[in-house]
């Protein structure tokens, strides 16, 4: 490396999602954050996604979990996904690390999804930097904290009338907690998952939350003790929040094909704040029964509603109901939540309170109707009702069914009801303070900033050692 080429000497970030839809976009978007203050970011995707991703300024390279043609599917097995993820991904990390050694900017930092904890090991053993990247709220961490730490048992079993309290946390009724902390057998793998995620976080060198401090500022002053995680969200691209980064419009990563013309088209077609829009997002799988309510309650509603049903979905959907509901309704395989969100149709997000998609309702002030299903989303849907006041959370009957009277009655409640107003207002508040947050000298942004300058002020260093040592040689004469 030759002095001219040292004045290039730069930050070089690795970025290492979990290889689903939910957790590569935020992690990307914080890449191009990271690119768009000058430091080259690098996202590293397992071979059966890394064509599907494509960012400006990111540099994207393959590495592997084993299942180079198919990905978790292809494993059929959360736990030998997983085995195999750890073995493959650290020899191939390792790799990508390896390789960047001789060029003008060597890897410096891996910032890694928390649900692969074995990347900080791969970091550590490298000398690079570690930081660990959470992809759920802050209040969902300091609960899963905490059961690490054995500071809760499971299962976490709550009396009729009693609530579960935690520092910074509101009461949590049964129905609000996480579903596999009340039966911890359910899903034992990715319970599993979700407990490593602490497993050697006191050795990372960063905790990065996707969330921002006027959010869930009371959550994380609860937890900083055993979690001071640092909150740089929402990672929503950059046009629906502070436009500081030039045509960032999507994430740039998508495993199915939107079909963002045909929606938009349809859209321009409708009044201001008069569509519905319903997703489930990339996991979710709902019961044929729970598919035919929703059905049902959206035609029964008389609203116009724009429904994405993945392919594999279709086949729930009440016979002849397509065709019954072309007047009001449009249903598509799959869209762009962001661009149909910021249409100015839209009235209302029915949501399965995913975190992603809690953030995006949030970033474009649109009111929600939650209808959670299991995991995260619970806790998402009660801040989502009762601490944001951004919407409301449809209520589920013995059998776990949100019924279509029900949603009938939430979405009257957010769209017209006497409450709608009141829950529009909160929606632009949360908007404004999102936007703040991430904007220029926002508390999300000064904590990129300062992440920013630590990296720097070590490739500084760096550069110093390796121009003492260049002058060293030239100074004994050895070229």
């Amino acid at each position: 490396m030759g002095l001219e080429e040292m004045e290039e000497y730069t930050s070089h970030v690795v970025l290492l999602p979990y290889p689903s839809q939910g957790h590569i976009n935020p992690l990307l978007q914080f890449a191009k954050r990271l690119a768009s203050k000058g430091v080259k970011a690098t996202l590293a995707a397992t071979r059966y996604t890394v064509h599907s991703i494509c960012a400006p300024n990111v540099g994207v390279e393959p590495i592997s979990d084993g299942f180079d043609e198919g990905g978790y599917a292809q494993a059929q097995d959360e736990d030998v996904y997983l085995k195999s993820f750890k073995a493959n991904g650290s020899r191939t990390l390792s790799e990508l690390i390896e390789k960047s050694q001789n060029t003008k900017s060597p890897v410096n930092c891996i910032v890694y999804d928390s649900f692969l904890p074995w990347a900080l090991d791969v970091a550590k053993q490298h000398g690079v930097y570690g930081a660990s990247f959470f992809t759920n709220s802050a209040t969902v961490n300091a609960i899963f904290c905490r059961i690490h730490h054995g500071l809760l048992t499971l299962p976490l079993k709550l009396e009729e009338g009693t609530h579960f309290l935690g520092p910074g946390l509101p009461p949590f009724k049964s129905c609000d907690l996480p579903t596999f902390l009340k039966s911890p057998g359910s899903y034992p793998a990715y319970l599993s998952m979700k407990l490593s995620q602490y497993s050697n976080l006191d050795k990372a060198d960063w905790i990065f939350g996707n969330t921002f401090e006027e959010l869930e500022s009371k959550a994380v002053k609860g937890v900083s003790e055993l979690w001071p995680g640092r909150l740089i969200g929402p990672m929503v691209p950059s046009a629906y929040l502070d436009g500081r980064i030039e045509e960032d419009k999507g994430y740039g990563a998508s495993l199915w094909k939107p079909l963002g013309g045909e929606c938009m088209k349809w859209l321009e077609t409708k009044g201001p704040r008069s569509v519905v829009y319903v997703s489930f997002g990339s996991m979710v799988s709902l019961t044929e029964k729970q598919v035919e309510e929703i059905a049902w309650g959206l035609k029964e509603s008389n609203l116009h509603f724009l429904w994405v049903v993945k392919e594999a979905e279709q086949e729930k959907l009440p016979n002849g109901f397509i065709d019954s509901t072309k007047e009001k309704g449009l249903i598509v395989t799959w869209c762009n939540q962001l661009e149909m969100l910021a249409h100015n149709a839209i009235g209302c997000f029915v949501t399965h309170c995913g975190w992603n998609s809690t953030l995006e309702g949030l970033s474009l002030g649109v009111p929600m109707v939650g209808v959670p299903q299991w995991a995260d989303q619970l806790p998402n849907a009660k801040y989502i009702d009762e601490i944001w006041g951004v919407g409301v959370r449809a209520k589920e009957d013995e059998k776990g069914i949100v019924k279509r009277e029900e949603l009938q009655l939430c979405l009257k409640e957010v769209m017209e009801g006497e409450t709608s107003q009141e829950i529009r207002r909160n929606a632009s508040k949360w908007r404004k303070l999102a936007k703040e947050a991430i904007s220029e000298g926002g508390t999300s942004d000064k904590c990129i900033d300062e992440f920013m300058g630590h990296l720097l002020s070590a490739a500084k260093k760096e550069q110093g050692r390796h121009l003492n040592g260049l002058n060293g040689l030239n100074g004994h004469g050895h070229a």
